[in-house]
């Protein structure tokens, strides 16, 4: 099976086609920004882009997928290192507290942001709503995806 992750195509032998990607990126491609958290599409620790959408990987089977193009949170940044607008923003609002939760928040408000460049609070609220940060970093999440909307158009 060939996957496309990161930009790199990985040719993968023996892999049963139900696993779910998230085991996929964590076990056998080395991959584990990407988090495991209730193993069941609800909580978002495991959001990764597919194509460009938000997609739960623990619930997508990698058959299902194949082909596609895959970003994970440590596809984000730049070639030369430089981290996305989102990212520099969660830095910049010292978003994270536990961080746990921190890599499919992310990876959502990206996606966020690439179909809605200047969200309001609803918008964020809504495309955020599918993920849980057991923290409560709810208000300092919103003001990092406006800052990095802001950065976006400077």
């Amino acid at each position: 099976m060939r996957l496309n992750v990161n930009g790199k195509e990985h040719e993968l032998d023996g892999l049963d086609p139900d696993t779910p990607l998230l085991w996929v990126l964590r076990d056998r491609l080395s991959l584990v920004g990407t988090k495991y958290g209730c193993g069941v599409a609800q909580c978002g620790a495991c959001t990764v882009h597919v194509n460009g959408s938000p997609m739960r990987s623990c619930s997508v089977p990698v058959s299902a997928i194949a082909g596609q193009k895959i970003t994970t949170i440590e596809g984000l940044a730049g070639p030369d290192g430089k981290l996305n607008a989102v990212q520099a923003a969660w830095i910049e609002h010292d978003v994270a507290q536990c961080g746990y939760c921190q890599a499919g928040q992310i990876m959502s408000a990206t996606a966020l942001l690439q179909q809605i460049p200047e969200p309001t609070d609803a918008d964020i609220d809504a495309a955020m709503s599918g993920n849980l940060c057991r923290c409560g970093t709810y208000i300092r999440i919103r003001k990092a995806i406006h800052a990095a909307a802001k950065a976006a158009h400077e």
